[in-house]
């Protein structure tokens, strides 16, 4: 089992968080809302409207999300659903605890620990982006007005 950090669309409420409870792409279960520990540009970019982390830490805002434990299947069905290695790459990242839901006693974590995960970001994107408004938390419906357009209505 391994840890994954979700900050976009594969949140709890988006539009692909279905995929995280799809058990034909394998097992995740919530643990924690956390952020991370660093500063990330968190941007909102491309004609389909796709939240990126951009990998340039310390840059932007510390990035609110969720910790999922996923299995194996899951973390390979993610890694092709993120287009890894092209699109997106997935790194290990520090991140803070918010709140804790887990229910294994050995897992529990206070609010404030710091704890590790994977998370999707990338290398891979125009030079245009880190000038683009930087988010702490990305919400499809949010203020930005920029509608999320689905992988479905992509293709």
């Amino acid at each position: 089992m391994a840890r994954v950090f979700v900050y976009g669309t594969l949140k709890r409420g988006q539009p692909n968080y279905y995929r995280m409870l799809d058990v034909a792409n394998g097992k995740a279960k919530f643990l924690a809302s956390a952020c991370t520990a660093q500063k990330h540009p968190l941007v909102i970019a491309g004609k389909h409207n796709i939240p990126f982390l951009l990998n340039v830490p310390g840059q932007g805002h510390r990035i609110k999300g969720e910790i999922y434990k996923v299995d194996e299947k899951m973390l390979k069905f993610l890694d092709e659903f993120e287009s890894v290695p092209t699109l997106y790459q997935r790194t290990e990242v520090k991140l803070e605890v918010e709140e804790w839901v887990g229910e294994e006693e050995k897992e529990k974590m206070a609010s404030g620990s710091i704890t590790e995960a994977f998370i999707y970001s990338t290398t891979s994107y125009e030079a245009d982006w880190l000038s683009l408004r930087r988010y702490d938390s990305y919400d499809s419906k949010g203020d930005h007005g920029l509608e999320y357009h689905t992988r479905e209505a992509q293709d």
